[in-house]
C-alpha cells in the first residue's frame, strides 16, 4: 500500500459526514488515575448480564477488558457489548488517552507502549478490577501484549485482533504520517476539506473502503470529538498518541515474548489493506517460537478493525476463546434482550441495524 492511497478522491468528501450527531457522546462514568506520565480522567464503560451500562462489575463473574484501536474510541466494541454470549461476563472498556471523552494531562513526547501498559494497570487498580481477560484491536492489541509482559498477574488470557506485533512497515508508517499531516493542516487553517481528507484516510485504513451505517455512525460520533481534542495546542500530544506510539514501537524479542504466560489467540482480517496476512503470520510464528500458547484465526472479508465489521465470525471466535479459558463454571447467557451502551447514540449518529442486517444486535 502506498501512502498516497490515503488521499480522498474528489467528490467523496461530502459523503463522509452524512449526519452530524446532536450530542458528542453518550454520558459514561469516569475515574481519575495518576501514573508516571500524568493525571488522566478516563471515560469508561461497564456492561454486565443485568445492566447495559453499570458503574461497577459483578464480582462473581469473569471480567473482560477491551482496548480500542487508534482514532476511534471504546464504542468500536459495540457489537461485542451487544452480543448475549459475551454479555455473560463483565465487559469493561475505556477511552485511551487523547481519544473519546477521556481527558487529562498531555502525553509526553516519550510516551510509549510501556507507559500505555502502566496506564492500563493504574486504571485497573482505580476500578479495583481483578485479573482480566484482555481483548485488544490494532493499537489496543499492541498495548495488551505489552501489558501481558509487564503485568502478568493481571492477565488471564490475551485476544488480539489485527495485532501490531512487528516493526511498523515503512510504507504504513508513511501513510499514518500523511493522515496526521492532513489533519494538522486542516486544524491550523480551519480547512474542512483537509480535515475530511484525513478522516477519509483513517476510514480507509481502518475499514478497507467498506461502508456500513455502523461505520458511518462511529465516524459521525467521533468527528466532532476529535475536532475539539486534536487542535493546534494539542498537536504534540495528538501526534504522540496516534502516530509515534505506534510507529516507534519496539518489536519484542524472543525472551520478551516468552514472558507471555497466558493463552493467546490472534485474529487477522483477510481484507486488511495495511497489513497483509504474512505480517500477522510472521508475528504468530515468533510467538510460537517463544513458547507462547497461541492460536491464529483468519477472518474472511474482514478489514483491519475486525470488531466493527458486520456479520463476521469474530464474536464466535472470541466467545469460544473466553469459554475455553475461564476456570470457573460458565455464567449463564442473559435471557433478557441486551443492548450495547452505545446503542441509542449510534442510532442518532446514523447507524441503522436493519440496513446493516445486524444479526448480532437484533436477537
Amino acid at each position: 500500500m502506498c501512502c498516497n492511497e490515503f488521499h480522498a478522491p474528489s467528490g467523496v468528501l461530502s459523503q463522509l459526514i452524512t449526519t452530524l450527531p446532536s450530542t458528542l457522546s453518550t454520558a459514561m462514568p469516569s475515574i481519575k488515575v495518576k501514573s508516571s506520565t500524568g493525571k488522566t480522567e478516563y471515560n469508561y464503560t461497564i456492561s454486565t448480564p443485568s445492566k447495559d451500562s453499570a458503574k461497577t462489575i459483578d464480582p462473581k463473574l469473569p471480567t473482560v477488558l477491551f482496548l480500542h484501536a487508534v482514532y476511534l474510541s471504546s464504542s468500536i466494541f459495540h457489537y461485542q457489548f451487544a452480543d448475549p454470549r459475551l454479555r455473560r461476563f463483565n465487559l469493561v472498556t475505556l477511552d485511551l488517552r487523547l481519544h473519546g471523552q477521556t481527558t487529562g494531562d498531555f502525553l509526553p513526547l516519550t510516551y510509549n507502549e510501556h507507559n500505555a501498559a502502566e496506564d492500563i494497570s493504574k486504571f485497573m487498580d482505580a476500578l479495583k478490577l481483578p485479573a482480566c481477560h484482555i481483548v485488544g484491536c490494532s493499537m489496543g492489541s499492541m498495548i495488551g501484549a505489552q501489558f501481558s509482559i509487564n503485568y502478568p498477574k493481571k492477565v488471564l488470557s490475551l485476544f488480539m485482533m489485527s495485532p501490531l506485533g512487528s516493526t511498523e512497515p515503512a510504507d504504513i508508517a508513511e501513510g499514518r504520517e500523511e493522515i496526521t499531516e492532513y489533519w494538522m493542516e486542516g486544524a491550523k487553517s480551519n480547512d474542512e476539506a483537509a480535515l475530511l481528507d484525513a478522516l477519509y484516510g483513517a476510514r480507509q485504513f481502518a475499514f478497507s473502503n467498506k461502508t456500513t451505517t455502523l461505520i458511518t455512525g462511529l465516524v459521525n460520533g467521533t468527528y466532532p470529538i476529535v475536532k475539539k481534542n486534536w487542535i493546534p495546542k494539542n498537536f504534540d500530544a495528538y501526534r504522540t498518541a496516534t502516530v509515534d506510539l505506534i510507529i516507534q514501537r519496539k518489536q519484542h524479542t524472543r525472551e520478551e515474548l516468552s514472558q507471555i504466560m497466558v493463552p493467546v489467540t490472534i485474529a487477522h482480517g483477510m481484507d486488511d489493506i495495511p497489513y497483509p496476512p504474512n505480517v500477522t503470520e510472521e508475528y504468530f510464528g515468533r510467538l510460537q517460537d517463544a513458547g507462547v500458547n497461541v492460536k491464529m484465526h483468519k477472518i474472511d472479508g474482514a478489514p483491519h478493525f475486525i470488531c466493527v465489521d458486520v456479520g463476521k465470525e469474530i464474536n464466535t471466535v472470541l466467545h469460544d476463546f473466553l469459554m475455553a479459558n475461564i476456570s470457573e463454571p460458565a455464567p449463564d447467557v442473559p435471557t433478557r434482550h441486551v443492548l450495547s451502551p452505545w446503542d441509542a447514540q449510534l442510532r442518532k449518529d446514523g447507524w441503522d441495524p436493519e440496513e446493516d442486517d445486524d444479526h448480532l444486535c437484533i436477537i
